[in-house]
Parts: C-alpha cells; structure tokens; sequence
C-alpha cells in the first residue's frame, strides 16, 4: 500500500513503524528497510528542501525528518549499540565474563600515573621500574610497550601491579569515553615543594568522573622546601582526605629521584585495591581487552600494547581489534620477552594485525580470520560513513541559495595554540583588527596554550580547512602524523608580525580580483566600408594610443556612448591583418558592429587587475 509523499511522489507509507538506522546512513539504506526506490526518497528530500544524492551519508536530523514525512518512526542507533548487534549477529558476546562466581579469579590492579606537569609522573614510572627489573635484565627496560607489570610483597604475599603510561589527562578521558575502562585506580602525583597545581586539580576531575579511587603520591619530599603536610591540607578542599586526617584517602610520601619508599606506594596500591574494588576475571574464556596504544613498526608492521581484561590471550589466536585484524603470531613483555600467552590485566604487545588500531579500541578473539576480518570490514564501513557525514556540509536548498546570493563572501577559520595564554590573546587580537573590507572575514574558532593535539587537527578537519598556527608551539607527533595524512595546513611563528602579516596576504588572497579600465587607444572613423559577409568597416585614423586586435572597444559619437562591450575582431592596415596600429596611422576597424557614422570615435581599452592596497 503506498500513498503520495511530499510533493506527490510515490513511497511507502509506515503506519508509525519502527526502523533502525546507523549514524551515517544513507537513502539507500533506508530504501531498502521501507523497500522503496532511493529515487523516491531523494525526490522527496527535495521536496523538503534537502539536497541529497542516494549514496550520501545523511544527518540524524534529516534521517527522523524523512521519517516523520513518510510516517516511520525512526530510531538512530548508536556506534556501541550498533557494534553490539554486530557481534551479536556473530554469536559473540563482549564485556560479559562467562561462568559463575566459581570461574572467577582475582587479578592484579591497573593503575593509571597522573598529575601536574613537572611533579616527577615519568620519573616516578621510572623508578617502579627500575626498582622491579629482575637481575638478569640489570641492563634497564630494553623494550618501553606503554604499559609494564610490577611485582611486590604486601603481608608477606608476591602481589602483581600493572601501569600504564598515559600521555595526558585528554587521552586517559578519550579512552574511558569510548568504552575502554582499563583503569581500576589513579596514583596522582603532587610534587611536595610545589603543592597542588592546575593540572593536579584536572587529574582529579578527570579520575572523579572515571570513578577511580585515587592514590596519592608526594613526590620530591627530599628537596628542600618540601611540605608533604601542606599538600594534605590544599587536597582536602577537593575531597581528599588523608586517613591522618579523618579520610579514606592514602598518602605516600615518596622520593622518585632517591628512591625512597617506592615499595610503600606499591603497597598503598595493593591495599585501596582490596578495599575498594573486588578485581576479579575469568581467565579461561576466549581474550577481551583494550588496546593501550599502537604504532607502524618498520621492520614488524602493526603492532599494539594490549591490554588482557578477562579471557587468555595466546600465541596463533584470532584476534579483531577496532577496524584492524590478524592473527598474533608473536607477543612480547615489557622486557622484550616472547610470551605464549597473557591473563587478565596483563599487557602485552601483540604483533600481526593488518593494520593500526586506535587506542582505547576494544579487542577480542574470536574463532577463525573470516569472523575477524567481516567484523573489521563492517567497522571500516560504518567509520567511513561517520567520516563522511562529519565532513559534509549541509545542503538544503535555501542554503544554497543563499550561497549564490552572497557568493563574493569568504571567511578564513584558524586555530591557534601559542607557548603562554599572554601571546595567544595578544595574537587573537591583531588578528582580528585585520581588515580588507567586507567580502572576506577572518574567525578564531579555537585558541589554547599548549602543543598542537591531535583534537586541533580533528576540529580542523571538521570545519573543512581551518588553518591552525602555532606560536612557539610544535604538534604531537600523533598530531603531525595526522596533519601530513589529512593535508592541514599548520603555520609556525615565534615573531607576533610575521604570523599578522601572512595571515593578512591570505585573507587578501581570498579576495577576488578587482579589475579596472586601462584605456589604449582610439581611433577616428573617416570612412565606413561595406563588406559582404562581414559587415561595416569603418576605415579609421588612430588619434591616440594604440589599437589592438581582439581588444575592448566602444562606439562613442557626439561624446555619447553608442555600442559597448565590443571587440576589435579584424584590425588591417591596406591589404595585411595587424595586430596593432600606433598613433598617426590608418587602419580598417571591424567591431561586429554596423551602425557606425562618419566622425564616430572607437575606444579600445582592457580589464587590468587592480592590485589592492
């Protein structure tokens, strides 16, 4: 049963049924739920005012528009629903253990560093490190995989713990946002001599909203000036109390630098963990986990830090990993050892993947490469499709009409990070007193402090080519790697003028070329000449300038403008074609143009681009 849609076309009516669409879709995708011809569907998104081809990723909004139009209920499913039901449809079932209480196992903590930048994360990493290297490594880490595992002795039981390196606070809430909740507990660093800091207060935030318990770890208690109490008393106002104080909170005084007291914050650890988490895992199950990090290895190709949260991962399993998949044909500890096979909480790096996954990316195994490879082409699509509507600008009708209307218009989008916040407001500022009329403008649609992050490349991309500058700051190299990848143009400058003055030369750029009249010559008629299929010549005398062949030219008699918008289409002087005549001599003038009297004056002139000041 169909009935007419907008505008009278032919589609299916749904009666209010439910239909379930990915983010990105297109008509096609709709058309063949509601079984209808795409054909219809575009026709009546024009009738909308919406300019769509078939194939075209479409809006969620334009998406449940369509529906409302065609009586469907539409419902946008989200990228986790949708790769639910994707592994579902393989039987696959990820983030649930299998078994009882019975199959559960207790398995070690993971445990995120953070903390201000300066209070000594790295080199309190280092330490742990340095100080859990068995005596047949005592040549140091000879392999750094993003994260490590520790061990040490809390009441007299071998206890291991894992850490993970993470680049910033941005990066451990990137992972938690997409699913990844590898963290079990936060050790925040507070350097003793310096107390607490912007970044301390964001680290907190940041395991806040994870729901992490927090470790605290003083730092640089061995430098003079330190005041382990004073950091008590500043991280009081932001909810954590020390258990001198009434708390729940552990602080550890420690020294990263002497070494002092590192096993009594592997200790503290091991104590919040097993009171206030219940960390458990089934082991025999087949591998679930996050990717940490990933790389391209020249000599060994994709390889990724994973890390195990439940199941056993083994050497020659099939593994799918975000939109990259493979079979592990070789995995290593941090030490650079080959390992044959990883439990829970336990990172290792994976080598044979096709391809990079992203961190935070959920792996699993799974029984064959076929299964994995469907499963990571069907996510390679649906990234597409998301990239795709991320990208596109809206179409409708009237905006497009209002494009054509103020087409002469232009804007130049830019996004800037400098050194110090001083230099950037400084920067936004002359930038935004440059003025070169109205018909292009400038817009700052970011500014920060800090390198240039991979997030800037992607608010870029977004905005469909805003330059980003950077003042005294350099990319990360995710960041640049990324920028070379997509073509986004950064600019670097440690001088204020020069980035005002190439700024103003593209926004100047921008701007279309103004043209004015350079008048060449002209010439009086003194005899008009019929010629069969041509017209009237008019034989003339060049009284000024030049004359040249296929110029502008104008029919000017009594001083009145007659005929403009000519063209000098024959120039002669007797019997030979020239392709100028000078001042002082005589010429035969063909303009395409036959009314021309006796005294009439030709003016022959061109369009010179007016260079603008």
């Amino acid at each position: 049963m169909q009935a007419p849609a907008a505008g009278g076309v032919s589609a299916p009516r749904g009666n209010g049924k439910s239909i379930r669409l990915p983010q990105g879709a297109t008509l096609t995708d709709f058309a063949e739920k509601i079984n209808a011809n795409p054909a219809s569907l575009v026709a009546i998104m024009m009738h909308l005012g919406k300019m769509v081809t078939a194939t075209q990723s479409v809006s969620n909004e334009d998406l449940e528009l369509l529906g409302v139009e065609l009586d469907f209920d539409v419902q946008i499913v989200s990228p986790e629903d949708e790769d639910r039901a994707l592994l579902e449809s393989f039987d696959i079932e990820y983030g649930e253990d299998e078994g009882g209480e019975e199959n559960l196992q207790p398995r070690p903590p993971v445990v995120t560093v953070m903390g201000h930048v300066d209070h000594g994360k790295t080199k309190l990493l280092d330490a742990i490190r340095s100080a859990n290297v068995v005596a047949g490594e005592a040549g140091g880490i000879t392999q750094h995989i993003g994260a490590y595992q520790v061990e040490t002795v809390v009441d007299g039981e071998d206890r291991k713990i894992t850490f993970i390196d993470t680049p910033g606070h941005e990066a451990f809430t990137a992972m938690r946002a997409r699913g990844a909740d590898t963290t079990d507990l936060v050790v925040l660093v507070v350097a003793a001599d310096d107390g607490v800091k912007p970044q301390t207060t964001e680290a907190i935030d940041h395991a806040t909203a994870a729901g992490v318990p927090i470790v605290v770890a003083v730092n640089k208690i061995d430098k003079e000036g330190a005041d382990p109490q004073r950091v008590r008393a500043q991280l009081t106002e932001y909810g954590l109390v020390a258990e001198e104080f009434g708390g729940t909170t552990q602080f550890v005084d420690v020294s990263a630098r002497e070494l002092i007291n590192i096993d009594g914050l592997l200790e503290s650890i091991v104590l919040t963990a097993d009171a206030e988490l219940e960390l458990s895992a089934n082991p025999d199950m087949p591998a679930q986990g996050s990717a940490i990090e990933a790389h391209l290895d020249k000599g060994r190709g994709a390889v990724a830090t994973v890390l195990v949260q439940r199941g056993t991962l083994r050497v020659g399993d099939s593994i799918v990993c975000g939109v990259a998949y493979g079979r592990v044909r070789a995995m290593l500890d941090e030490n650079g050892n080959n390992v044959e096979e990883a439990g829970p909480s336990r990172p290792v790096l994976v080598l044979g993947l096709t391809a990079v996954p992203g961190a935070g990316d959920n792996f699993l195994v799974v029984d064959d490469d076929r299964v994995a490879r469907q499963i990571a082409d069907k996510r390679t699509a649906r990234k597409r499709n998301a990239e795709l509507l991320r990208s596109r600008k809206s179409s409708s009708l009237e905006e497009l009409f209002k494009d054509l209307e103020r087409g002469e218009r232009d804007e130049l989008l830019l996004i800037l990070k400098g050194d110090v916040s001083g230099s950037v407001e400084a920067l936004e500022d002359s930038l935004l007193k440059i003025d070169v009329g109205d018909e292009v403008s400038l817009r700052v649609i970011r500014r920060g402090v800090g390198a240039i992050t991979q997030d800037d490349v992607n608010l870029s991309l977004a905005s469909e080519g805003a330059v980003i500058i950077g003042f005294n700051v350099r990319p990360e190299r995710n960041a640049q790697e990324l920028a070379d990848r997509e073509g986004v143009d950064i600019r670097y400058y440690s001088v204020i003028y020069q980035a005002i003055e190439e700024v103003e030369a593209a926004l100047k750029g921008m701007l279309k070329p103004e043209f004015e009249e350079a008048q060449l010559g002209t010439a009086e008629v003194r005899e008009v000449f019929k010629v069969p299929r041509i017209g009237n010549i008019a034989g003339s005398m060049v009284t000024s300038g030049i004359i040249q062949r296929n110029a502008k030219a104008r029919l000017v008699r009594d001083g009145v403008v007659v005929s403009d918008n000519l063209t000098v289409s024959s120039l002669r002087r007797f019997k030979d074609d020239a392709t100028e005549v000078r001042e002082g001599f005589e010429c035969g003038i063909g303009v395409g143009y036959n009314d021309i009297k006796l005294g009439d004056v030709i003016e022959c002139f061109e369009m010179r681009e007016k260079p603008r000041i």
